[in-house]
């Protein structure tokens, strides 16, 4: 019986020792993209050995969009965790998504700041559109309908008081298709973000009507958003992953780094390294806060003025919904 009572208290304490020392299965972060590069999820741990928790305590799956409205639904039913929202999109994942509990927590990038990249609006070289009067009667093309490029262009029209189908009709189409819808003539104004808008062959046939800072001022074009559960449960790895993020966010921004990144970036987009070379992570790309801390008085601002020109009713307090304890949490560990 004692024999029999110690291999039994032996194999009790052998089998909780195991069972302590095992590791759960590292938390999957489905996290957004719209653009291959210039969103840096494309290419977030493209370098080797930059994301140290990679694998560990977290995997990262980086998921496809077209525009920020078809992330919200995503996020809504589950299909993702972390998403990158614009301005234009917070309303429609708070108020009309009913998604209260979403919670800013970490910068992506932002559009016109001092005398960095602003999102373009361009026509043809040779149409005889000067200003934003004469796209009356005309055919633009947007990415997706809600978009912050998007509203960025329904601000300005709205300023010049034309209205949708009205004086304008407005069709959707994916960045990579924009250039050649404005050649072919299907319609009359484009939206270019980087990487599109440094396309050679598009300065030559077309040229900047107006910009996005012209319609909004600075502006929080892409911020991550998650459900407050989500970063309360997975704390943890939530942690390690920004700090992993703020870690490759600092090398891509690092200019001694500039010939690989452009490289990594080609590379992912399947594209020349002459399209990127010129502006990616330089003051000619969107302005990226290497703390990953965003501007909430611009986001604020941009609101407001959406509230006010009637895109949507009602207040909404962007500092409600917002939590950077983790990404300021996850700064003090490289320091």
């Amino acid at each position: 019986m004692k024999v029999f009572a110690s291999l039994t208290v032996g194999a009790l304490v052998a089998l909780l020792a195991g069972l302590g020392g095992a590791r759960a299965d590292p938390l999957k972060i489905r996290v957004a993209w719209i653009v291959p590069a210039s969103n840096i999820a494309s290419i977030l741990f493209a370098k080797p050995g930059i994301a140290q928790h990679l694998g560990k305590s977290y995997v990262m799956e980086p998921v496809h969009f077209q525009g920020t409205p078809p992330m919200v639904t995503a996020l809504a039913v589950g299909d993702l965790d972390v998403g990158v929202l614009g301005y234009s999109s917070l309303d429609l994942a708070v108020q009309n998504a009913g998604m209260d509990d979403l919670r800013i927590f970490a910068d992506e990038f932002e559009d016109g700041v001092d005398d960095y990249f602003t999102n373009v609006f361009m026509v043809r070289a040779d149409s005889p559109i000067r200003k934003v009067e004469d796209l009356k009667g005309k055919v633009l093309a947007t990415n997706a309908g809600g978009s912050a490029v998007d509203i960025a262009m329904r601000v300005m029209l709205h300023k010049a008081n034309l209205v949708e189908n009205r004086d304008y009709t407005i069709v959707e189409a994916g960045f990579g298709a924009m250039k050649a819808m404005l050649g072919d003539r299907k319609v009359d104004l484009v939206p270019a973000v980087v990487p599109f808008s440094q396309d050679a062959e598009l300065r030559k046939t077309a040229r900047v009507l107006f910009s996005q800072k012209d319609a909004m001022g600075p502006s929080e074009l892409g911020f991550w958003v998650a459900h407050q559960a989500f970063l309360e449960n997975n704390r943890a790895a939530v942690l390690d992953f920004l700090e992993d993020t703020l870690r490759a966010t600092r090398w891509y921004l690092d200019p001694a780094n500039h010939d690989e990144a452009v490289k990594i970036a080609a590379d992912f987009s399947k594209a020349p390294p002459a399209l990127f070379s010129d502006w990616l992570f330089t003051k000619k790309d969107y302005y990226r806060d290497a703390n990953l801390i965003p501007n909430l008085d611009a986001l604020q601002a941009n609101v407001d003025l959406q509230r006010d020109l009637g895109f949507f009713a009602g207040q909404i307090d962007v500092r409600k919904y917002t939590d950077l304890s983790l990404v300021e949490e996850a700064a003090k560990r490289l320091k």
